[in-house]
């Protein structure tokens, strides 16, 4: 059942108007349902929140933001529906998301007395453990459009070409609020002391640097990295803040497994022996595990999803990314 404060935190945030904090309130309940073992009134509960999402995006004006001419080849646009609620981290990683988006939502009482909200997050760890979500969750959160940095479009073999889209993209970071993705910055952002194209590489840099240090738009500018080790250190002084992202640990991957299963009963799942065969498996890899776990009850017509199912996808998703031996 629902603690007093989630009840107070439902009535506080309906009266506020304050959707997205209900809509949360209202899953955790759903969660504290699920761990207590009422499977279905949890069920009954995310599909009631999903639902009242749904309308409430179809009765509001979607903005538009178009990528034209020059920025077409430049930038990727979209309005992702994710929250944080679908978001998996460790305490201290959401945390430190929170603290941006409250941040992010108070900047104008922040700026009136002087101060900058947390806008320039760099993102860094193993391919599949959120860095990229984390950015979709962002933009959903605050109803901004998400816009991916084409980098395949942005740098040539020209220096003065690169800088000059650069200054494109830079010029709709200040002129279009959004949410700017900079996926696999060190593709951007490498090292100045490394070997090959020493010149090159040091004036793209200076570039890219300069642009991030002359911009105070209000967009939020996350760039991600699976490279820490090579970015430059220059870098990461002109980031807000760095989020180091690990492989989930077994508790973490159990609720990976819970948010993408949400519509199965998982009342017979042995979690504990889920943590084991989790371990070295980051959080794209469970999902996909879960996924194919799911399918495979259903396309076998058995009553439901067994802790057999979900050992057995874990291991063969471990199998797949297992390096292949000398």
């Amino acid at each position: 059942m629902a603690t007093a404060d989630q009840v107070k935190a439902l009535i506080k945030s309906h009266a506020a108007g304050d959707d997205e904090r209900f809509y949360a309130v209202a899953l955790q309940l759903a969660a504290r349902e699920a761990q207590s073992g009422h499977a279905a009134y949890a069920r009954d509960l995310k599909e009631l929140v999903d639902t009242a999402k749904r309308r409430t995006l179809a009765a509001s004006p979607t903005p538009v933001a178009v990528p034209r001419g020059d920025l077409a080849s430049l930038l990727a646009v979209e309005y992702p529906d994710e929250r944080l609620a679908d978001l998996v981290l460790d305490k201290a990683i959401m945390a430190d998301l929170k603290r941006v988006l409250l941040e992010q939502r108070q900047r104008d009482q922040l700026r009136a007395t002087g101060f900058a909200p947390l806008r320039r997050l760099l993102l860094l760890g193993p391919p599949g453990t959120g860095k990229t979500m984390t950015a979709r969750v962002i933009a959903g959160e605050l109803h901004l459009p998400l816009f991916s940095v084409r980098l395949d479009g942005l740098i040539t073999k020209f220096m003065g070409e690169t800088a000059s889209k650069l200054r494109i993209v830079f010029d709709a970071v200040a002129q279009t609020p959004g949410v700017y993705l900079f996926d696999e910055v060190d593709a951007l952002a490498g090292s100045r002391t490394q070997g090959n194209d020493v010149g090159e590489i040091r004036r793209v840099l200076n570039s890219f640097l300069q642009f991030m240090e002359q911009d105070h738009s209000d967009s939020v500018i996350a760039a991600t990295s699976n490279l820490p080790e090579f970015l430059d250190r220059a870098l990461f002084r002109r980031f807000d803040i760095t989020l180091n992202y690990p492989m989930p640990s077994g508790a973490v991957a159990n609720q990976v497994i819970r948010n993408r299963l949400t519509s199965l009963n998982l009342e017979k799942i042995d979690w504990r022996r889920l943590v084991t065969v989790s371990k070295g498996l980051s959080h794209a890899e469970v999902t996909s595990a879960a996924e194919r776990a799911a399918k495979e009850a259903i396309l076998s017509d058995v009553a439901e999803l067994t802790t057999e199912h979900l050992i057995t996808a874990l291991k063969m998703r471990a199998t797949v990314i297992e390096p292949p031996s000398a």
